[in-house]
């Protein structure tokens, strides 16, 4: 079991979101003082960030999003003490595209670059659920 060696991954995925929430409330903070936005037209989510502040936001969003589902089976691959190295490259791999798409997010963000990181993310995600599935269902 290799209870530290797949958590490493989930530390560095949860210091993404949480880089990119400090990120976002920094931007949303310099626009509310320099009258960028105003709070009553922002208040409910409607949109009036600034176009640079939406991307950080969005990039933040995202993380909420299909990462969800790496840290339940992270979770569940601890409890069921089948972390192996398979999953922890894996892992590597998902947060490895997640970075990359969270870059490409937040710089570029040039849609069909970001699309193919996501796929790539949801593929390794994917990939890893099937395997869990199958070693747990069949008892191997």
């Amino acid at each position: 079991m290799m209870f530290q060696a797949i958590l490493i991954p989930v530390f560095v995925q949860v210091a993404l979101t949480f880089g990119l929430l400090f990120w976002m409330g920094a931007l949303r903070g310099g626009d509310v003082r320099r009258g960028a936005v105003k709070l009553d037209k922002v208040g409910l989510r409607e949109p009036g960030w600034p176009t640079r502040t939406t991307q950080v936001a969005y990039a933040f969003s995202n993380q909420f999003e299909v990462p969800v589902l790496f840290y339940v089976l992270v979770a569940f691959l601890m409890i069921m003490r089948h972390a192996d190295v398979i999953f922890v490259a894996l892992a590597w791999l998902f947060v490895a595209a997640r970075i990359v798409h969270a870059a490409i997010h937040v710089t570029s963000n040039v849609v069909t670059r970001r699309g193919q990181a996501y796929a790539v993310s949801v593929l390794i995600l994917f990939v890893m659920w099937v395997i869990f599935a199958v070693e747990i269902l069949t008892g191997t």
